[in-house]
């Protein structure tokens, strides 16, 4: 399992680097301005509506069941299954982005009201949105496919499509000036890369000889089965975008460049959330499904300890990183061209709100797979419901004084809370058994975070000098010694704290092998 988190971890970390080279480009060609909020309006909403319909609720219903169909009744069932919830998906996305389509101007003054008195960013978000929309249906495509190579123990694909989105919509703005304006160029290049992400999964698919094909809908057990855990997966996955939707909102009413702000913030935070977190997730839900569908309980519970080892392991130093230098990672990633250093300033304090709750941010996808690949979709609702409230009051409360940083400090506390209650519902229920081994080792992350926060708070101004008469290298050259340094004692703490042999001790323990599948169902 270690090995395959690792192949997610590893391309999903890919996708991000090109994911920041994107966004130099779009902080050097796009800013913090007015067209920028317009085209990041434009690039969130088929995000948000993707995360409810797709990505989180479609994996957390689909997977364990097509999991568990394979596992229990055979290929050829599996794919029946697959062909209806693909037909079914179809009209659904289609009738969605007819209604968008058509109704892209009252969506706009619904989703970013603040937009209303200024014609000129409203206009552009329409226009924008309309280009990105379509990418709602084709990533959702890339969504189920995924999903089932993932069930296939398939992962390289799933994992790569990202990268796509991110080099097309490099090579669109390289050739901005053929466009009415740079957020003309990106949201073409988010349009494009749908259209390759879905040819790339398909491919896979094709190659195992499983892609889905329409097939006339029915509504049999399975089907039945799977719309009903996916009705609250759904539910879950709208109350996460609920809160999401209320940044867009509320950010649209404060200064210009609140929301760019929030943007770049989101993107930095996001890189621990999808290179640990989120692949840890991918991998942890088919190998949880896998094992209880088998009937090992304890296999399932064990993997799930190594996983949140492994979590923890690697986004300490993520989070002491925000919390220490949030404005010298803003200015090294993003100042040039029309980012400002008041935009980096910004941007960072914002980083260092949202890394408050980078703990249970990357430990949530773990904590939900104790639910999820038992198909118990109904659990982790009612968590993030009491999380989304608590999330959206804050919001409220904080906009006036803390601006953009109050939004991202309420999202914050949300994830606290949220994984706080999957914790406890899954201890009361008797779900989880967290092993001794596990509490000694987070007291020695911690220990060893707490190095690196030193290190960083006597080295930080040190470097900086240092590399002051370097007009155009004087703030990556100081993150990229802290990054060395920091490696250096951040790992040299973990040696010291668990011994030599300690990496590799965690790399080679695993669960038992699961019962092996029948030939014909491996793939």
């Amino acid at each position: 399992m270690i090995g395959r988190i690792l192949t997610v971890g590893g391309l999903t970390l890919l996708s991000r680097l090109t994911g920041f080279a994107r966004d130099i480009m779009l902080a050097a060609m796009l800013g913090a301005g007015p067209i920028a909020d317009a085209f990041f309006v434009a690039l969130r909403l088929p995000n948000h509506f993707r995360a409810i319909f797709a990505e989180g609720a479609f994996n957390a219903a689909f997977v364990p069941a097509y999991a568990r169909i394979r596992q229990q009744d055979g290929p050829e069932r599996a794919g029946l299954f697959a062909d209806r919830v693909f037909t079914l998906l179809m009209i659904v996305q289609l009738a969605l982005l007819a209604v968008a389509l058509a109704f892209t101007p009252w969506v706009i003054a619904l989703l970013a009201p603040g937009f209303a008195g200024d014609p000129g960013r409203y206009a552009l978000a329409v226009e924008l949105t309309r280009i990105t929309f379509p990418y709602l249906m084709l990533v959702s495509l890339v969504t189920l496919y995924g999903g089932m190579l993932n069930a296939l123990g398939r992962f390289a694909a799933p994992a790569a499509a990202p990268i796509l989105l991110n080099l097309s919509m490099m090579a669109t703005l390289a050739l901005a000036v053929f466009f009415p304006t740079a957020g003309h160029a990106a949201a073409w290049g988010v349009f494009i890369a749908g259209c390759l992400e879905a040819l790339l999964v398909a491919g896979d698919l094709k190659r195992q000889r499983v892609l889905p094909v329409p097939r006339r809908p029915r509504l049999d057990l399975d089907v039945k089965r799977f719309l009903k855990a996916f009705a609250p997966a759904t539910v879950g996955s709208a109350e996460t975008q609920i809160a999401l939707f209320a940044d867009t909102i509320i950010a649209s009413f404060l200064a210009t460049g609140a929301l760019s702000a929030l943007y770049y913030a989101d993107r930095l935070n996001q890189l621990p959330i999808g290179v640990i977190g989120i692949a840890v997730g991918t991998v942890l839900l088919p190998e949880m499904a896998n094992r209880i569908a088998a009937g090992d309980e304890r296999g399932a519970r064990h993997a799930q300890n190594r996983a949140i080892e492994l979590t923890l392991l690697l986004a300490v130093p993520c989070l002491v990183a925000f919390l220490m230098i949030p404005d010298l990672i803003m200015l090294a990633l993003f100042g040039r061209g029309a980012f400002t250093a008041a935009d980096a300033q910004a941007a960072g304090a914002t980083l260092a709100a949202y890394a408050i709750g980078l703990i249970p941010f990357v430990l949530m996808r773990s904590a939900t797979t104790t639910f999820l690949a038992r198909g118990d979709t109904v659990t982790p609702v009612i968590a993030l419901f009491f999380a989304v409230v608590v999330n959206v009051a804050l919001k409220i409360l904080l906009m006036g004084r803390l601006a953009q940083v109050g939004l991202a400090l309420a999202t914050a506390a949300g994830a606290w809370i949220n994984l706080a209650l999957l914790t406890w519902f899954a201890l009361r229920r008797g779900l989880v058994s967290f092993e001794p081994h596990l509490a000694r080792a987070t007291a020695k992350f911690a220990v060893a975070g707490l190095a690196l926060a030193g290190l960083l708070l006597v080295a930080q101004r040190p470097a900086i000098e240092l590399f002051a008469g370097w007009p155009a290298l004087r703030h990556v050259l100081p993150l990229a010694v802290l990054a060395l340094l920091g490696a250096l004692v951040y790992g040299g703490a973990i040696v010291l704290l668990f011994g030599r042999e300690w990496l590799a001790a965690l790399r080679r323990r695993g669960a038992p092998k699961a019962p092996p599948l029948p030939a014909d169902d491996q793939g």
